[in-house]
């Protein structure tokens, strides 16, 4: 078995499903209902056909939400706007390989700014794109949807990409984690933590139910795989 079936699984909310109109609220209720972390999705029109929020929003929620805050960066130039997303308040801050020419260059930025670095790959994107820059990686996102919107169905092509990092990761000895993001129900839950997942990157899962508190149980009752 994956060795992320041994480890304590981790849900993150998207604030993207949230209610914009109370996001305070939101951010709060998500932190009371058991959630581990705030998964933020940023978004600029040109990387991925949707516009969502900026450093701003980021900084203002922070006094809202103690959670840690990971920023999944979907723009492009990317390594301009790091320092902002670590000032806003970010904990973790992913990109993409195909954001910027120098990949490894923006992870060590990342680390240098005192924030754990991430990778996010599109369903396209070989796992080989970050072979050689495992040593600045803390965080493997795994985009089972294309980027960009909301609501999308589960790419079960995607499952054998994340066994795939799972024995990549495993290989490096490092405490890496192996997130999941796109079309998480509690069904499609077990099929990417079966695979390696450690972390549950969930929208209207969470956001979209009347029940925060019972969606995450939900969603971490069905991500925890009995050997």
């Amino acid at each position: 078995m994956p060795d992320s079936q041994h480890r304590p699984l981790r849900i993150a909310p998207s604030l993207l499903a949230a209610d914009f109109s109370r996001l305070g609220e939101e951010v709060r209720a998500v932190e009371k209902a058991g959630a581990d972390w705030l998964h933020l999705d940023v978004m600029d029109g040109h990387f991925v056909p949707n516009l969502s929020f900026g450093p701003g929003l980021i900084g203002a929620l922070r006094e809202h939400c103690a959670l840690p805050f990971d920023v999944h960066l979907m723009i492009t130039p990317v390594e301009p706007y790091l320092p902002a997303f670590v000032a806003a308040g970010a904990d973790i801050i992913s990109l993409h390989p195909e954001a910027g020419p120098h990949l490894h260059r923006a992870l060590q930025i990342i680390r240098g700014l005192g924030k754990r670095a991430g990778v996010a790959l599109n369903p396209a994107t070989s796992p080989d794109t970050i072979a050689w820059a495992l040593d600045q990686i803390d965080l493997v996102l795994v985009m089972t949807v294309n980027p960009g919107f909301g609501g999308q169905s589960f790419l079960d092509s995607q499952l054998p990409k994340i066994t795939a990092l799972r024995r990549m990761i495993d290989a490096t000895g490092r405490d890496i984690t192996l997130a999941v993001d796109g079309g998480i129900t509690p069904a499609t839950a077990r099929k990417a933590v079966v695979a390696g997942a450690d972390t549950l990157i969930a929208g209207t899962a969470v956001f979209g139910q009347p029940d925060y508190a019972a969606a995450i149980a939900a969603l971490r009752a069905a991500g925890t795989v009995v050997a």
